[in-house]
């Protein structure tokens, strides 16, 4: 009769610990796969929509499974062509001139806006 009562309160123990895991924020190795699993996926699908090839995605995040990444890249080209979606190209920002040294560094008009902010109209 102990020994059931004892096992048993281990048992109620135990499974209040374990409960209490998640509510501390502590990961269970299932929740880590899944994480990156929907992480590779998201990378997948952003590249695809940025037009770049599953193999430049691959080069670009090298820590990213690639099983995920392709099934992200493959789901986001299946949602595209079926929505008719155009993919929007990724183009860096054009490298800003270097600051030259001395007075003339200085002498910057900052009164004007970059020309990144400034809008052409057609």
């Amino acid at each position: 009769m102990r020994r059931t009562l004892l096992v048993s309160a281990l048992l109620l123990t135990a499974s209040v610990l374990l409960t209490g895991c998640d509510a501390l924020g502590i990961e269970t190795a299932a929740q880590v796969a899944d994480k990156k699993e929907a992480e590779g996926k998201a990378i997948g699908s952003a590249c695809r929509h940025a037009v770049r090839s599953v193999e430049d995605c691959f080069r670009s995040n090298p820590k990213a499974g690639k099983a995920a990444v392709f099934a992200g890249w493959k789901e986001m080209d299946a949602y595209m062509r079926e929505n008719e979606i155009v993919g929007m190209p990724f183009t860096p920002p054009p490298p800003e001139p270097a600051a030259e040294a001395g007075a003339e560094a200085g002498a910057e008009d900052k009164t004007h806006e970059p020309a990144a902010k400034k809008t052409h109209k057609s």
